[in-house]
């Protein structure tokens, strides 16, 4: 092409904006955001995706504001970068804050071009990610910018269920910004460099008078930990990022699609010994549940869920056979594995989306009942424990429960028991299933026998024995049919892929509603 091709100037036209894009907010304000330990939007976007997969969307979008001096200062994609692109072969769309640009925050143009990528994922049936890094509602903008937050909550909630929604705290989320977080499947947070909160420490100060900083106010560790806000908290955005990915591996496209497999080559025994070992002889002593996992599912699988809340549950996704399904068990090293209301809104939400994407569930079972007191009550154990009995009592995909010790009170009921609709219920010869632990049905039972014996003590260890021996095992229940096998602890992964295998073609429907009325 010759030099005097008149083409040539509109080329270079583009040439430039392209550049200028790409520029974001500057490169000053670049080195800035380096300088914070922070990656830029378009970084972030290429750890993420598959290399030379992104399609950009809206590159040369600019703000239409006027006021406040807006009207000389244009950047083009106006802080958010969109688009889509794969990550590991399989369709995914993408935006990613800019902070360089009016510090991320979000305008009018910023919402609108994250609500077009939303409504191209749904139609496409494609997980939608956000990477979030941005002060807030842009101010200049006024009720606008508040707007654009409302029509992006609106999308993410007509999305819930219908497409996974994944979403990284990379730096800043504050006010409006966090709800569209909170509505999504799955949020990741930074550590150091990422925090969320309603309100900042300025405001809590002036109103409650509480000094705080924005870590601990709203950082990684306060949401991983007391709040349980945020699902994962990760060292660096690059760890971040690998979860993200890692997350995506377990779950389907879209509500209508089955989780993908990874290979696997049947083996000829699959029995695992170290099984056998694990619950102790004294049914008081305490035991990893997480190494029960680990002797099931196939070798190194395991991605656990919101890890340091909740602790005394444990949920998280693995593959079993190369089939992806969802974990739930109770922690008897934490609390006994009791239910509370923290491991129980946890499991509750676990359950929830497992069911929404065709995950089957696996539950693991020891649990000595809900725990007692007064500050559980006046929290609202009832509601919030009602919450997981309602997530497995609605869940109709496959669902397979082993009970490895304590199944006592309303807690066995609760916990994916045969009369709340599990498919098949296995139990290890070290199970208990009983209204309540054998010294205190022993007590309320035997009370005058007890108290009219020459020796009290001595009685009540009679009668303690004898409730173990008639109701502190799974015989009972295997009697009714309320267990379905009581099998060696050594055989579960056989017997589980082979239940999991039966269950693959399962149907259920729930009775024709508009919704249920979860008890929130």
């Amino acid at each position: 092409m010759s030099d005097t091709n008149p083409l040539n100037s509109k080329f270079e036209i583009l040439d430039r904006k392209n550049a200028e894009a790409h520029l974001g907010g500057g490169q000053a304000r670049i080195d800035a955001q380096h300088k914070k330990g922070k990656l830029t939007a378009r970084e972030r976007i290429d750890l993420l995706l598959d290399e030379g997969s992104f399609e950009e969307i809206g590159k040369f979008v600019m703000h239409r504001s006027k006021d406040f001096g807006l009207d000389k200062e244009y950047y083009l994609g106006d802080g958010v970068v969109t688009g889509y692109g794969t990550v590991n072969g399989r369709l995914v769309y993408v935006f990613s804050q800019d902070f360089t640009v009016f510090g991320g925050s979000l305008s009018e143009t910023h919402a609108e071009k994250i609500v077009k990528i939303m409504d191209l994922a749904m139609k496409n049936g494609a997980p939608v990610i956000g990477l979030n890094d941005s002060g807030g509602a842009r101010i200049q903008e006024g009720v606008v910018s508040l707007g654009g937050y409302a029509d992006i909550f609106y999308k993410n909630t007509l999305a819930s269920g219908v497409i996974p929604q994944l979403s990284g705290i990379m730096g800043p989320c504050a006010g409006g910004a966090v709800y569209s977080p909170a509505i999504t499947d799955f949020i990741l947070m930074v550590e150091d460099t990422s925090y969320m909160f309603v309100t900042g420490p300025n405001v809590v100060k002036t109103v409650t008078h509480e000094t705080v900083t924005s870590e601990e106010l709203g950082g990684a560790s306060t949401h991983s930990t007391k709040s349980g806000v945020t699902h994962f908290s990760c060292a660096n955005e690059v760890v971040c990022i690998q979860n993200i990915k890692q997350l995506l591996s377990y779950m389907p496209q879209n509500c209508e699609e089955l989780p993908p497999s990874a290979p696997y080559e049947p083996q000829a025994d699959e029995t695992r010994e170290v099984l056998n070992t694990i619950v102790p002889e004294n049914p008081n002593q305490p035991y990893d549940m997480r190494e029960v996992i680990e002797g099931i599912i196939d070798s190194g699988s395991f991605l656990e869920v919101h890890k340091n809340f909740g602790e005394n549950i444990v949920v998280g996704f693995a593959r079993l056979a190369g089939r992806s399904i969802g974990i739930v068990g109770n922690q008897p090293a934490v609390l006994a594995g009791v239910l509370d209301i923290n491991a129980s809104t946890k499991a509750a939400r676990f359950v929830r989306f497992c069911d929404s994407f065709n995950i089957p569930l696996l539950v693991l079972e020891d649990v000595p009942g809900f725990l007692p007191g007064t500050d559980q009550e006046w929290r609202g154990i009832i509601t919030n424990g009602a919450k997981l009995l309602y997530a497995f009592c609605e869940a109709t995909v496959p669902r397979v429960t082993v009970i490895t010790r304590k199944a006592y009170g309303g807690a066995y009921d609760v916990m994916n028991s045969k009369h709340i609709g599990a498919d098949l219920n296995y139990a290890w010869p070290t199970a208990e299933i009983a209204v309540m632990g054998a010294k205190g049905a022993a007590e309320i039972i035997f009370k005058r026998e007890i108290a009219a014996a020459e020796d009290p003590e001595a009685k009540l260890a009679e009668k303690v024995a004898e409730y173990q021996e008639k109701f502190a095992t799974p015989y009972r229940a295997a009697h009714r049919g309320f267990v379905d096998e009581v099998i060696y602890p050594s055989e579960t992964r056989a017997k589980l892929i082979k239940a999991f295998k039966m269950l693959e073609n399962k149907v259920d429907q729930l009775p024709r509603k508009k919704h249920g009325n979860i008890p929130l």
